[in-house]
């Protein structure tokens, strides 16, 4: 899984998408089948030029059969949402503070913003898939809506969701495309959650599946929430239908990426505080579990409560992998208990995130030798791009505001005396409610 991943040539002119051009998520003949994960986009309105030139780049360089979309596409805490925004799932506009019209304005918006980070895949005929994070919602409409939008868009696999009557089956169906896998089938769940198999190249079995999860937004309890019962039952139910063993996509990672890190001393160089539930500890990545080239950024901030879904991965034996984004500063790859755990950092320029060079998309490359066995790479923006447009980034941020009172971390290096001055000054403007940049 080190070896480098070769990429496309310039002068290959070979569809994009060789699935596409199938009609159906396959392998190749080459005994090949590629997917790029896209992560936390994150912005506003006016998608960043950047981030659209590295969507470009990306699958230019990769050619995959499949995009991959793993929550906060959209950053709902924008201000261009000040009038639909919605801090929390489970909160509600006072009456007479919504209007039609404002939520058709950010209906336009938000369309208009997917259409900008769509538009290099429809340029390519590349199919794409969608789930949801955190904040996708909190532009002010909720995500069975905002995956009929992106079912408008040429490519789109999301199925239609099951009808109400119809909950807790699990049966294929076709997958809604708009004509580029007019073969494909799909198992759905509820918005941003469903199953797509990857057949062989005769079309005789199923060599392998694809699960995109809606992982949650928030606790009511405070922290990262959890998938909805529904939502595990279904990933319970899946490794019968599609009867090989799948790939799991989400936005917010689960607690046993805390088992690919390793407990340091706070004083150990590059040591990251834990989040919420694990912030007793600093951390580094754990040499022997995680493949080279990996970097830990920040805390990664998944749920206080495990909901159980690795002991689903587990049980079932199933999945051979979970892949998040989520974290922005994140990028490791490693393996506990035979699972497949990788983070993925942002490929956005609109939020917080690595330094612009290291923005990127991840890339898998399966082989029907070993479909369970992928080898991946991050394709970053300072390899396949170069200089950034704008020296507009934000690379400074806080995972959480420490339980120690005064106890701030830089997430990039080992805090020094100014650091820790910039992430006090940080956490008492957080305190007055403003954050800028989310993650």
């Amino acid at each position: 899984m080190s070896e480098r991943i070769q990429r496309g040539s310039a002068d290959d002119e070979r569809p994009i998408s060789v699935s596409a051009k199938l009609g159906r998520l396959q392998f190749h003949r080459s005994g090949k089948f590629r997917v790029l994960q896209l992560a936390d986009i994150q912005d506003g309105p006016k998608v960043s030029s950047d981030t659209i030139r590295l969507i470009e780049a990306a699958c230019d360089a990769a050619r995959p059969d499949l995009v991959v979309f793993t929550g906060d596409q959209i950053a709902g805490y924008d201000s261009a949402y000040a009038k639909t925004f919605r801090k929390r799932a489970w909160d509600y506009p006072k009456e007479g503070a919504t209007n039609a019209a404002e939520l058709d304005h950010t209906r336009e918006l938000v369309r208009g913003c997917i259409r900008q980070f769509l538009q290099p895949l429809i340029d390519r005929g590349i199919p794409f898939a969608v789930t949801y994070g955190n904040h996708d919602f909190q532009c002010g409409l909720d995500n069975a809506e905002l995956d009929a939008i992106y079912r408008e868009f040429p490519g789109c696999v999301n199925p239609v969701m099951a009808a109400p009557e119809q909950i807790g089956a699990i049966a294929a169906q076709p997958a809604d495309a708009n004509g580029l896998l007019k073969d494909q089938t799909a198992y759905a769940c509820e918005p941003g959650t469903f199953a797509l198999p990857v057949a062989d190249a005769e079309r005789k079995r199923n060599v392998m599946g694809l699960v995109l999860l809606d992982s949650g937004d928030y606790a009511q309890s405070g922290g990262y929430g959890a998938p909805s019962q529904r939502a595990l039952d279904f990933l319970d139910a899946v490794p019968s239908a599609i009867e090989a063993k799948s790939l799991i996509f989400q936005h917010i990672p689960i607690p046993q990426f805390y088992d690919l890190l390793t407990p340091v001393p706070p004083t150990t160089a590059y040591a990251i505080q834990g989040y919420r539930s694990f912030d007793g500890s600093c951390y580094v990545l754990d040499e022997d579990k995680t493949l080279p080239g990996g970097y830990l950024g920040e805390g990664v901030s998944c749920p206080d409560v495990d909901c159980g879904e690795f002991h689903i991965m587990k049980e079932t034996d199933g999945y051979f992998g979970l892949f998040a984004g989520h974290d922005h500063r994140n990028g490791f790859v490693g393996t506990t208990e035979g699972i497949m755990l990788g983070a993925t950092p942002t490929c956005g320029f609109g939020a917080y995130g690595p330094v612009p060079s290291k923005r990127a998309a991840r890339l898998f490359e399966f082989d029907i030798r070993h479909p369970y066995e992928p080898r991946t790479q991050l394709l970053e923006f300072g390899d396949i791009v170069g200089k950034p447009s704008s020296r507009k980034v934000y690379t400074f941020a806080m995972s959480h505001v420490p339980t120690n009172p005064g106890d701030a971390w830089n997430l990039m290096r080992k805090p020094g005396t100014l650091a820790t001055l910039a992430a006090a000054f940080a956490a008492a403007v957080a305190s007055l409610g403003f954050t800028g940049k989310r993650k």
